[in-house]
């Protein structure tokens, strides 16, 4: 065959030859092979490997890059060859082996993800196909941006360990939180984990993004959740003589209740808002531990309080040392702000409407 021919030839090349030689001597053996891969026996493609093996490592790194992007989908590439790429330090060679080749086994794709960095890894997770064995070394030595890839993979597959250390890592991780919570592959109990620990703000986010199906699924978890975790008591009493003593005394207005708010005084902050916007304190308290802080904003803006003041009592709710992602504060703050005083007023009248039909 045409290759046999040149290999008199390209033992000079490798020995005197310049790097532009060897480049050319590439490239004529790669269209040679590419344009045979096709109908190529094993021993074709071995005499291919041989020859190839023994020039590439001489050639500069734009000349090996090619010859990767090249081969990286090939079924039958040389196979002693694409290993060989798949270890090189250089990204641009050794990422589109690593991402797209079939011919990378296992335990191959293992010991690189074990022994190489964060560009490497990030490129094995974009793989069609990741096996539990895999997975679980992207996501112990993943960073932030890896692990995210991985778990966006459709076709990755992650152990009982790996789900857990997924979990585990969206406490602190919104997005990816979001990208675990749509999984299809996730189990119930991962699932029950992860939106036990996650913030409003991310089941919101997962939930518009979830399919009518996946929907309904984390709705029946949120209720099962829901449904084990006793409410906190709080005993208002106190809260309620001390606001009124303050509004007795003229001290009561919106500076005392974003200083409660602030300090995480619940049961002061509670009473007063109350206090101050003419809401019965069971009513505040129920829209406060609410999923959402609309009612929160249409309290505050029909009582015309400023965005410091609403945003402390946002916060107050989620509790001390808690916080929300900086997009969801300024979409409240953007809200408020669109909110009309007259639709505020409206949606309380209606509100104190309801409560007149309850028992006090």
């Amino acid at each position: 065959m045409a290759a046999a021919s040149l290999i008199p030839e390209l033992d000079d090349i490798v020995k005197n030859g310049t790097a532009k030689k060897r480049a050319q001597a590439i490239e004529r053996i790669s269209e040679l092979f590419l344009e045979g891969a096709a109908r190529f026996q094993a021993q074709h493609v071995e005499l291919f490997d041989d020859i190839l093996v023994g020039l590439v490592p001489t050639t500069e790194i734009d000349t090996r890059a090619e010859l990767a992007a090249r081969l990286s989908r090939v079924d039958n590439a040389p196979p002693t060859l694409v290993r060989q790429l798949a270890r090189e330090d250089e990204i641009k060679i050794a990422g589109p082996i690593l991402s797209h080749s079939p011919l990378l086994d296992e335990p191959t794709l293992v010991d690189i993800a074990r022994k190489k960095g964060q560009s490497h890894l990030a490129a094995i997770s974009e793989r069609p196909k990741l096996t539990t064995s895999i997975t679980d070394v992207i996501l112990r030595r993943g960073d932030r941006d890896v692990v995210r890839t991985v778990a966006a993979n459709d076709g990755a597959r992650f152990s009982e360990g790996g789900y857990a250390g997924l979990v585990k890592r969206a406490t602190d991780d919104d997005v990816l939180a979001v990208t675990v919570g749509q999984r299809e592959d996730i189990s119930s109990a991962s699932l029950k984990e992860l939106l036990a620990k996650s913030e409003d703000g991310v089941r919101r986010n997962l939930l518009d993004a979830a399919d009518p199906e996946r929907k309904a699924a984390i709705n029946d978890v949120m209720a099962e959740i829901a449904s084990t975790q006793k409410p906190a008591q709080r005993d208002f009493g106190p809260a309620q003589r001390a606001i009124l003593a303050m509004h007795q005394a003229g001290a009561l207005n919106e500076k005392a209740l974003l200083d409660f708010a602030r300090q995480h005084k619940y049961e002061e902050a509670v009473a007063a808002f109350s206090a101050l916007s003419g809401m019965r304190l069971p009513m505040v308290h129920q829209l406060i531990q609410g999923d959402r802080e609309d009612p929160i904003l249409l309290l505050a803006k029909s009582s015309g309080m400023e965005w410091t003041t609403v945003r402390a009592l946002i916060m107050l709710r989620l509790g001390p040392g808690k916080t929300m992602p900086p997009p969801d504060i300024e979409e409240a703050r953007v809200n408020y702000d669109r909110l009309s005083l007259s639709t505020a007023e409206r949606v309380l009248a209606f509100w104190r409407a309801r409560e007149k039909t309850k028992p006090a």
